[in-house]
């Protein structure tokens, strides 16, 4: 089943299309605000849009997208996407602190020989045994409370943001949190 986007943050706003493509067809890069995926809209004639604009992709009628052209390339992304796209992971990870925080207390082995949350940058096997342990004592309550109680770990919320990011440029094998 493909997960859909109902609605997308404008990273960056291409009012003549791309450069160097000779199609004059405006295009907004945008990422999904549910799956963080990386998308080409096309606005609706006359439709101006702004950065950090949140719009509607979702089934039935949209005011300011015509279509959705596709998954954006991160290659393809400009210099102003990459920048709005690195602050929208951190507010998206600030303001849903509580399902990253569930990551931390329901994170599985992927097989025997490793961990979800060994893929988190920063976390090898000693800090993944002890987030288990700690897990099993109490649930975590927030990033605060996680490294109050695991001694020497990489800040929690970074290292969310960081494979966020990782997983968005395409290079990881397992996908955690982008759809």
């Amino acid at each position: 089943m493909e997960r859909k986007e109902e609605k997308a943050i404008i990273l960056d706003f291409l009012p003549h299309g791309y450069p160097l493509e000779g199609k004059m067809i405006p295009i907004a890069q945008a990422i999904g605000t549910k799956y963080f995926t990386l998308l080409q809209l096309v606005p609706r004639r006359g439709v101006t849009l702004q950065l950090k604009e949140e719009v509607y992709i979702g089934e039935g009628r949209r005011d300011q997208i015509s279509y959705i052209l596709g998954r954006l390339p991160r290659e393809k992304l400009t210099e102003t996407a990459k920048i709005q796209l690195k602050e929208f992971i951190e507010k998206s990870v600030k303001d849903d602190e509580s399902k990253f925080v569930e990551f931390f207390n329901s994170a599985q082995p992927i097989n025997t020989r490793l961990h979800q949350l060994e893929l988190l940058p920063g976390f090898g096997i000693k800090h993944t045994k002890a987030i288990i342990e700690e897990r099993e004592k109490k649930s975590f309550s927030n990033f605060e409370d996680i490294k109050k109680r695991i001694s020497n770990i990489p800040d929690p919320k970074r290292a969310i943001e960081k494979r966020i990011l990782e997983e968005l440029e395409g290079q990881e094998r397992y996908k955690l949190f982008v759809a």
